[in-house]
């Protein structure tokens, strides 16, 4: 029978503070600079909040309007990066056909897709409001 997880066992939870802090920001940059070197997704992606969050900002709508339209962009990242994730850590453990590492790929995809979908819903309902309506 194994042993109950203990978080003192864990060598990399030893941080705490603004150390903590310090490496969990070096971590996440880390993170942000090989998805981009790495992940042509990403960089798509990340294209999209250049080329349109300064759209966003120059749009005559409000606020909030604004806030949606840019944090929409930003979701597609965030997701984009948790897919990635998912991506890696069945890579790492077979590059072996499974039907169950098929699924978990598929679902992260899934997600960017609804996220894109969500953002370009969000889009769509500012501008029409805007321009058309």
């Amino acid at each position: 029978m194994s042993q109950p997880y203990d978080i003192k066992q864990n060598p990399h939870k030893g941080n705490r503070g603004l150390t903590r802090a310090i490496h969990a920001a070096k971590n996440s940059w880390h993170g942000l600079v090989f998805a981009f070197k790495e992940e042509s997704a990403f960089r798509q992606e990340l294209v999209l909040l250049v080329v349109l969050g300064p759209i966003a900002l120059l749009l005559p709508v409000g606020h909030l309007e604004k806030a949606l339209m840019i944090c929409s962009l930003i979701m597609v990242l965030v997701i984009e990066l948790l897919n990635s994730s998912v991506e890696a850590a069945i890579d790492r453990i077979s590059f072996e056909h499974h039907d169950l590492s098929k699924r978990a790929k598929d679902f992260g995809s899934a997600a960017v897709m609804l996220a894109l979908l969500i953002a370009f819903v969000i889009w769509a309902a500012v501008l029409y409001q805007e321009f058309i309506q």
